[in-house]
Protein backbone atom coordinates (compact mmCIF):
# COMPACT_ATOMS: atom_id res chain seq x y z
CA UNK A 1 0.00 0.00 0.00
CA UNK A 2 1.45 3.52 -0.70
CA UNK A 3 1.62 6.52 1.15
CA UNK A 4 -1.76 8.51 0.79
CA UNK A 5 -3.59 11.50 1.40
CA UNK A 6 -7.52 11.77 0.80
CA UNK A 7 -9.61 14.18 1.87
CA UNK A 8 -13.13 14.98 1.66
CA UNK A 9 -13.79 17.24 -1.36
CA UNK A 10 -14.20 19.99 1.18
CA UNK A 11 -10.67 20.60 3.23
CA UNK A 12 -11.07 22.79 6.56
CA UNK A 13 -9.34 25.81 4.89
CA UNK A 14 -11.94 25.57 1.62
CA UNK A 15 -14.98 25.31 3.78
CA UNK A 16 -14.51 28.08 6.30
CA UNK A 17 -17.02 30.75 5.16
CA UNK A 18 -14.57 33.63 6.54
CA UNK A 19 -15.62 36.74 8.90
CA UNK A 20 -13.94 40.41 7.62
CA UNK A 21 -10.90 39.17 8.86
CA UNK A 22 -10.90 36.55 6.68
CA UNK A 23 -10.24 34.05 9.51
CA UNK A 24 -12.63 31.19 10.22
CA UNK A 25 -14.37 30.17 13.68
CA UNK A 26 -13.29 32.11 16.65
CA UNK A 27 -10.63 32.99 15.05
CA UNK A 28 -12.30 35.64 12.57
CA UNK A 29 -15.14 36.36 15.27
CA UNK A 30 -14.06 35.26 18.89
CA UNK A 31 -17.82 35.95 19.95
CA UNK A 32 -19.06 32.82 17.40
CA UNK A 33 -20.87 30.06 18.64
CA UNK A 34 -21.36 26.82 17.42
CA UNK A 35 -24.37 27.35 16.30
CA UNK A 36 -24.06 31.15 14.87
CA UNK A 37 -20.49 29.59 13.07
CA UNK A 38 -21.66 30.02 9.06
CA UNK A 39 -19.86 26.22 9.14
CA UNK A 40 -21.87 24.17 11.19
CA UNK A 41 -24.26 21.64 9.94
CA UNK A 42 -27.57 22.74 11.19
CA UNK A 43 -29.01 19.39 11.83
CA UNK A 44 -26.24 18.80 14.59
CA UNK A 45 -26.92 22.27 16.04
CA UNK A 46 -30.77 21.52 16.52
CA UNK A 47 -29.91 17.96 17.87
CA UNK A 48 -27.52 19.74 20.42
CA UNK A 49 -29.72 22.57 21.63
CA UNK A 50 -32.36 20.70 23.87
CA UNK A 51 -28.74 20.34 26.00
CA UNK A 52 -28.03 23.58 25.42
CA UNK A 53 -24.91 22.43 23.79
CA UNK A 54 -25.21 24.53 20.55
CA UNK A 55 -23.82 28.09 22.33
CA UNK A 56 -20.95 28.78 24.49
CA UNK A 57 -21.42 26.87 27.72
CA UNK A 58 -20.20 27.95 31.32
CA UNK A 59 -16.30 27.70 32.40
CA UNK A 60 -15.41 24.54 34.30
CA UNK A 61 -15.75 25.39 38.20
CA UNK A 62 -12.35 24.07 38.42
CA UNK A 63 -8.86 24.00 36.73
CA UNK A 64 -5.99 22.14 36.77
CA UNK A 65 -4.60 24.14 40.04
CA UNK A 66 -7.67 22.77 41.72
CA UNK A 67 -7.46 20.07 44.24
CA UNK A 68 -7.24 16.68 43.15
CA UNK A 69 -10.91 15.71 45.41
CA UNK A 70 -12.11 18.55 43.37
CA UNK A 71 -11.47 18.24 40.00
CA UNK A 72 -12.53 14.61 40.62
CA UNK A 73 -16.13 15.74 41.56
CA UNK A 74 -16.43 17.95 38.40
CA UNK A 75 -15.37 15.07 36.10
CA UNK A 76 -17.83 12.66 37.73
CA UNK A 77 -20.76 14.83 37.06
CA UNK A 78 -19.79 15.99 33.68
CA UNK A 79 -19.87 11.89 32.71
CA UNK A 80 -23.39 11.76 33.93
CA UNK A 81 -24.16 14.44 31.80
CA UNK A 82 -22.41 13.56 29.18
CA UNK A 83 -24.14 9.60 29.20
CA UNK A 84 -27.00 11.44 29.80
CA UNK A 85 -26.68 13.07 26.37
CA UNK A 86 -25.71 10.37 24.22
CA UNK A 87 -28.49 8.00 26.01
CA UNK A 88 -31.00 10.65 24.76
CA UNK A 89 -29.76 10.54 20.92
CA UNK A 90 -29.57 6.77 20.73
CA UNK A 91 -32.76 6.36 22.73
CA UNK A 92 -35.45 6.28 19.56
CA UNK A 93 -33.00 4.56 17.08
CA UNK A 94 -34.15 1.00 15.86
CA UNK A 95 -31.61 -1.93 17.26
CA UNK A 96 -29.11 -3.09 14.28
CA UNK A 97 -30.52 -6.00 13.63
CA UNK A 98 -28.22 -9.23 12.54
CA UNK A 99 -25.70 -8.70 15.50
CA UNK A 100 -24.88 -10.82 18.23
CA UNK A 101 -23.12 -10.06 21.64
CA UNK A 102 -20.97 -12.35 23.83
CA UNK A 103 -18.89 -10.56 26.97
CA UNK A 104 -14.98 -12.18 27.68
CA UNK A 105 -13.00 -11.13 30.94
CA UNK A 106 -9.82 -11.30 30.87
CA UNK A 107 -6.90 -10.54 33.15
CA UNK A 108 -5.17 -7.36 33.04
CA UNK A 109 -1.61 -5.79 34.98
CA UNK A 110 -1.54 -6.89 38.40
CA UNK A 111 -4.79 -9.06 38.15
CA UNK A 112 -7.24 -6.56 37.19
CA UNK A 113 -10.31 -7.76 35.49
CA UNK A 114 -10.95 -6.36 32.13
CA UNK A 115 -14.29 -6.74 30.27
CA UNK A 116 -14.50 -7.32 26.34
CA UNK A 117 -17.69 -6.37 24.64
CA UNK A 118 -18.03 -8.73 21.55
CA UNK A 119 -20.25 -7.91 18.72
CA UNK A 120 -20.02 -10.18 15.21
CA UNK A 121 -22.58 -10.88 12.37
CA UNK A 122 -24.98 -13.18 13.30
CA UNK A 123 -24.15 -16.29 11.76
CA UNK A 124 -21.40 -15.12 9.67
CA UNK A 125 -18.59 -17.46 8.48
CA UNK A 126 -15.50 -16.68 9.06
CA UNK A 127 -12.71 -15.35 9.28
CA UNK A 128 -13.54 -11.57 9.20
CA UNK A 129 -12.04 -8.78 10.03
CA UNK A 130 -11.53 -7.61 13.61
CA UNK A 131 -11.80 -3.93 15.49
CA UNK A 132 -10.22 -3.51 18.81
CA UNK A 133 -12.63 -0.54 19.33
CA UNK A 134 -11.49 1.69 22.41
CA UNK A 135 -14.19 4.32 23.62
CA UNK A 136 -13.48 8.23 24.28
CA UNK A 137 -14.17 10.61 27.02
CA UNK A 138 -10.72 11.59 27.42
CA UNK A 139 -8.87 8.32 28.70
CA UNK A 140 -10.73 9.69 32.05
CA UNK A 141 -14.87 9.28 31.81
CA UNK A 142 -17.08 7.27 29.76
CA UNK A 143 -17.92 3.75 29.34
CA UNK A 144 -17.47 1.06 26.66
CA UNK A 145 -21.32 0.08 28.27
CA UNK A 146 -22.65 3.28 27.22
CA UNK A 147 -25.19 3.03 24.50
CA UNK A 148 -23.51 5.35 22.27
CA UNK A 149 -20.23 3.13 22.06
CA UNK A 150 -22.52 -0.31 21.82
CA UNK A 151 -23.90 1.43 18.70
CA UNK A 152 -21.14 2.15 17.37
CA UNK A 153 -19.49 -1.49 18.02
CA UNK A 154 -22.99 -3.07 16.72
CA UNK A 155 -22.73 -0.41 13.37
CA UNK A 156 -19.57 -1.54 12.43
CA UNK A 157 -20.13 -5.13 13.15
CA UNK A 158 -23.36 -5.00 11.09
CA UNK A 159 -20.83 -4.36 7.86
CA UNK A 160 -18.94 -7.09 8.00
CA UNK A 161 -16.71 -6.99 10.98
CA UNK A 162 -15.51 -9.15 14.63
CA UNK A 163 -15.75 -5.39 17.03
CA UNK A 164 -14.37 -5.88 20.68
CA UNK A 165 -14.82 -3.22 23.17
CA UNK A 166 -12.09 -2.62 25.69
CA UNK A 167 -13.53 -1.64 29.25
CA UNK A 168 -10.33 -0.17 30.40
CA UNK A 169 -9.93 1.87 33.63
CA UNK A 170 -9.84 5.34 33.78
CA UNK A 171 -8.33 8.64 35.33
CA UNK A 172 -11.79 9.84 36.79
CA UNK A 173 -15.45 8.57 36.63
CA UNK A 174 -17.42 5.38 37.55
CA UNK A 175 -14.43 3.53 35.98
CA UNK A 176 -11.62 5.96 37.90
CA UNK A 177 -9.37 7.36 39.33
CA UNK A 178 -6.36 5.38 37.55
CA UNK A 179 -4.26 8.23 36.18
CA UNK A 180 -1.73 6.96 32.90
CA UNK A 181 -1.12 4.52 31.95
CA UNK A 182 -3.34 2.00 33.32
CA UNK A 183 -6.03 2.55 30.50
CA UNK A 184 -3.15 2.21 28.20
CA UNK A 185 -1.78 -1.07 30.31
CA UNK A 186 -5.38 -2.68 30.00
CA UNK A 187 -5.86 -1.58 26.13
CA UNK A 188 -2.36 -3.15 25.65
CA UNK A 189 -3.40 -6.33 28.00
CA UNK A 190 -6.92 -6.62 25.13
CA UNK A 191 -4.89 -6.20 22.11
CA UNK A 192 -2.44 -9.17 23.42
CA UNK A 193 -5.36 -11.64 24.49
CA UNK A 194 -7.27 -10.92 20.88
CA UNK A 195 -4.13 -11.46 19.07
CA UNK A 196 -3.78 -14.56 20.49
CA UNK A 197 -7.54 -15.22 19.97
CA UNK A 198 -7.92 -14.55 16.28
CA UNK A 199 -8.45 -17.89 15.51
CA UNK A 200 -11.38 -18.39 18.25
CA UNK A 201 -13.00 -14.83 17.32
CA UNK A 202 -12.64 -15.69 13.83
CA UNK A 203 -10.75 -12.71 12.90
CA UNK A 204 -8.30 -12.17 9.97
CA UNK A 205 -6.71 -9.09 10.75
CA UNK A 206 -7.09 -6.60 13.86
CA UNK A 207 -7.65 -3.08 13.54
CA UNK A 208 -7.01 -0.76 16.85
CA UNK A 209 -9.39 2.17 16.64
CA UNK A 210 -11.17 4.65 18.37
CA UNK A 211 -12.80 8.16 18.90
CA UNK A 212 -11.17 10.75 20.56
CA UNK A 213 -9.71 9.82 23.73
CA UNK A 214 -9.86 6.33 22.51
CA UNK A 215 -8.46 7.48 19.65
CA UNK A 216 -5.45 8.50 21.49
CA UNK A 217 -5.01 4.92 23.65
CA UNK A 218 -5.31 3.29 19.97
CA UNK A 219 -2.72 5.40 18.76
CA UNK A 220 -0.43 4.89 22.43
CA UNK A 221 -1.38 0.69 22.04
CA UNK A 222 0.17 1.00 18.65
CA UNK A 223 3.08 3.17 19.07
CA UNK A 224 3.72 0.76 22.71
CA UNK A 225 3.40 -2.55 20.12
CA UNK A 226 6.15 -0.98 18.22
CA UNK A 227 8.30 -0.24 21.54
CA UNK A 228 7.55 -3.95 22.29
CA UNK A 229 8.55 -5.75 19.27
CA UNK A 230 5.09 -6.39 19.27
CA UNK A 231 3.88 -4.91 16.02
CA UNK A 232 2.72 -8.12 14.80
CA UNK A 233 -0.70 -8.13 16.09
CA UNK A 234 -1.39 -4.84 14.95
CA UNK A 235 -2.49 -4.47 11.26
CA UNK A 236 -4.49 -1.08 11.11
CA UNK A 237 -5.41 1.66 13.15
CA UNK A 238 -8.70 3.54 12.76
CA UNK A 239 -8.06 7.03 14.43
CA UNK A 240 -11.59 9.28 14.76
CA UNK A 241 -11.30 13.05 16.15
CA UNK A 242 -7.97 11.93 17.91
CA UNK A 243 -7.36 14.09 21.40
CA UNK A 244 -3.61 13.33 21.47
CA UNK A 245 -1.65 16.85 21.97
CA UNK A 246 -2.14 17.70 25.98
CA UNK A 247 -2.28 21.53 24.77
CA UNK A 248 -5.22 22.61 26.03
CA UNK A 249 -3.97 24.65 28.81
CA UNK A 250 -1.47 27.24 26.86
CA UNK A 251 -2.25 30.70 26.55
CA UNK A 252 -4.58 31.63 23.40
CA UNK A 253 -1.69 32.95 21.42
CA UNK A 254 0.57 29.36 22.08
CA UNK A 255 -2.29 27.35 21.22
CA UNK A 256 -3.02 28.95 18.07
CA UNK A 257 0.94 29.07 17.21
CA UNK A 258 0.68 25.37 17.80
CA UNK A 259 -2.65 24.19 16.75
CA UNK A 260 -5.06 27.29 15.26
CA UNK A 261 -8.11 24.93 15.41
CA UNK A 262 -7.94 25.00 19.66
CA UNK A 263 -8.85 28.32 19.56
CA UNK A 264 -10.89 28.36 16.34
CA UNK A 265 -13.61 26.02 17.01
CA UNK A 266 -12.90 26.26 21.34
CA UNK A 267 -16.03 25.69 22.99
CA UNK A 268 -17.88 23.90 20.05
CA UNK A 269 -19.35 21.22 22.04
CA UNK A 270 -16.20 20.62 23.95
CA UNK A 271 -13.53 23.69 25.60
CA UNK A 272 -10.00 23.21 25.71
CA UNK A 273 -10.97 24.19 29.80
CA UNK A 274 -12.73 20.93 29.90
CA UNK A 275 -10.12 19.25 28.45
CA UNK A 276 -7.23 20.82 30.43
CA UNK A 277 -8.96 19.79 33.39
CA UNK A 278 -8.68 15.70 31.47
CA UNK A 279 -5.37 16.30 30.89
CA UNK A 280 -4.66 17.33 35.08
CA UNK A 281 -6.51 13.85 35.80
CA UNK A 282 -4.85 11.67 33.66
CA UNK A 283 -1.44 12.88 34.15
CA UNK A 284 -1.26 14.76 37.90
CA UNK A 285 1.69 16.98 38.23
CA UNK A 286 2.43 16.50 33.97
CA UNK A 287 5.28 14.19 34.33
CA UNK A 288 4.28 12.90 30.89
CA UNK A 289 3.42 15.88 28.88
CA UNK A 290 5.78 15.13 26.04
CA UNK A 291 4.98 10.98 26.18
CA UNK A 292 4.06 9.64 23.07
CA UNK A 293 2.17 7.04 25.22
CA UNK A 294 0.27 9.85 26.69
CA UNK A 295 -0.04 12.28 24.38
CA UNK A 296 1.03 10.80 20.09
CA UNK A 297 1.02 13.86 19.01
CA UNK A 298 4.38 14.11 20.46
CA UNK A 299 5.47 11.44 18.66
CA UNK A 300 8.60 11.91 16.35
CA UNK A 301 8.66 10.35 12.43
CA UNK A 302 11.33 7.75 14.46
CA UNK A 303 8.82 6.70 16.88
CA UNK A 304 6.21 6.05 14.76
CA UNK A 305 8.63 4.36 11.64
CA UNK A 306 7.16 0.91 10.80
CA UNK A 307 3.57 1.33 11.71
CA UNK A 308 0.78 -0.23 9.82
CA UNK A 309 -1.56 1.49 7.77
CA UNK A 310 -3.62 4.56 9.65
CA UNK A 311 -7.00 6.44 9.02
CA UNK A 312 -7.05 10.10 10.86
CA UNK A 313 -10.70 11.12 10.66
CA UNK A 314 -11.28 14.57 11.87
CA UNK A 315 -14.19 16.97 11.93
CA UNK A 316 -14.33 20.50 10.53
CA UNK A 317 -15.74 22.44 13.41
CA UNK A 318 -13.95 20.37 16.25
CA UNK A 319 -11.18 21.89 19.06
CA UNK A 320 -8.94 18.92 17.93
CA UNK A 321 -9.09 19.23 14.35
CA UNK A 322 -5.37 20.36 13.58
CA UNK A 323 -3.34 17.86 16.36
CA UNK A 324 -5.25 14.60 14.25
CA UNK A 325 -3.75 16.36 11.19
CA UNK A 326 -0.36 16.79 12.43
CA UNK A 327 -0.61 13.23 13.51
CA UNK A 328 -1.31 12.10 10.29
CA UNK A 329 1.48 14.15 8.77
CA UNK A 330 4.02 12.98 11.57
CA UNK A 331 2.96 9.43 9.89
CA UNK A 332 3.18 10.62 6.51
CA UNK A 333 7.02 12.13 6.84
CA UNK A 334 8.02 8.17 8.27
CA UNK A 335 6.73 6.71 5.10
CA UNK A 336 3.43 5.31 7.02
CA UNK A 337 0.26 4.70 5.04
CA UNK A 338 -1.93 7.18 6.26
CA UNK A 339 -5.59 8.45 4.91
CA UNK A 340 -6.86 11.66 6.16
CA UNK A 341 -10.45 12.30 6.15
CA UNK A 342 -12.46 15.29 6.74
CA UNK A 343 -15.65 15.65 8.01
CA UNK A 344 -17.16 19.05 6.94
CA UNK A 345 -20.00 20.64 9.13
CA UNK A 346 -19.26 18.10 12.15
CA UNK A 347 -18.41 19.31 16.06
CA UNK A 348 -16.13 16.55 17.93
CA UNK A 349 -16.95 13.59 16.72
CA UNK A 350 -20.30 14.38 15.41
CA UNK A 351 -20.02 11.86 12.45
CA UNK A 352 -20.52 9.13 15.50
CA UNK A 353 -22.97 10.73 17.62
CA UNK A 354 -25.63 12.48 15.14
CA UNK A 355 -26.90 8.96 13.77
CA UNK A 356 -30.17 9.24 13.90
CA UNK A 357 -29.67 13.43 13.15
CA UNK A 358 -27.37 13.08 10.56
CA UNK A 359 -28.23 9.56 9.20
CA UNK A 360 -25.75 10.08 5.22
CA UNK A 361 -22.54 11.52 7.92
CA UNK A 362 -22.91 8.43 10.37
CA UNK A 363 -23.29 5.85 7.26
CA UNK A 364 -20.08 7.62 5.49
CA UNK A 365 -17.88 6.96 8.52
CA UNK A 366 -19.51 3.47 8.81
CA UNK A 367 -18.56 2.31 5.54
CA UNK A 368 -14.64 4.27 5.17
CA UNK A 369 -14.21 2.08 8.19
CA UNK A 370 -15.79 -1.04 6.42
CA UNK A 371 -13.37 -0.07 3.34
CA UNK A 372 -10.08 0.28 5.46
CA UNK A 373 -10.73 -2.95 7.42
CA UNK A 374 -11.79 -5.07 4.42
CA UNK A 375 -8.70 -4.00 2.39
CA UNK A 376 -6.11 -4.83 5.09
Amino acid sequence: MTTQSSQSSVTPSSTAQPSETGAPGRLGDPHLELRTDPRSDPRMVAALAPFGLDGAGAPPPVDRNSPREAQLAFLAEAEAGFEAVFAALMQDLPPVEGVEHSTETITGPGGTPITLFVSRPAGAAGPLPGVLHVHGGGMVILSAAGPAYVRVRDEIAATGAVVVGVEYRNGAGVLGAHPFPAGLDDCTAALHWVHEHRERLGISTLTLAGESGGANLALATALRAKQEGGLDAVDGVYAMVPYVSGLYGGTETERVRALPSLVENDGYFISCALMDVMVAVYDPGGAHATDPLAWPYHASVDEVAGLPPHVVSVCEVDPLRDEGIAYHETLQRAGVPSTLRVVPGTCHAGDVIFRAAMPEVFAATMTDIHRFVSGL
